[in-house]
């Protein structure tokens, strides 16, 4: 188990964060007591994991401030035996190497993706939320061949 708390602290690289708890289960996103009740006792960082596309579907009736077309994708990112058994995470499809809000990208069953970071996920201010009361960043899945 890689455990980010012990991360550099100079570093300014947002990580991908998922929780490992006490029973083995690991958790995206990460919360203080597993789903089987079991305490926290570490994270696991997913940037440097390979992950695979279990199921996608594309949104043409996005949110305000959402791209349209918007692909989303529920990966699953492969943990070796020391770090516990797969665990899944939904986000947006990305060509984009950066991240950024570039078109949504066709992507299959079975793909491999990277998570690359996005400082806007949305288009902070459209809609009825203030722009201050919530985190706008966050990752995106870029296909990888």
């Amino acid at each position: 188990m890689t455990d980010t708390d012990d991360a550099d602290p100079s570093s300014d690289d947002p990580v991908f964060e998922a929780a490992v708890y006490a029973d083995g289960t690991v958790s995206y996103p990460p919360h203080p007591v597993g789903p089987n009740g079991a305490e926290r006792t570490g994270t696991v960082d997913l940037r440097e994991r390979e992950a695979r596309v279990v199921t996608w579907t594309t949104s043409t009736a996005t949110p305000p401030g959402v791209r349209e077309p918007n692909t989303l994708a529920i990966v699953e990112f492969a943990l070796d035996d020391a770090d516990g058994p797969p665990v899944r995470a939904l986000g947006q499809v990305t060509a984009a190497g950066d991240g950024s809000d570039a078109e949504a990208v066709d992507v299959a069953i079975g793909d491999r993706v990277e998570p690359v970071y996005a400082d806007e996920l949305r288009k902070p201010g459209a809609g009825i939320r203030e722009p201050e009361s919530q985190a706008w960043d966050g990752f995106r899945f870029r296909p990888v061949e």
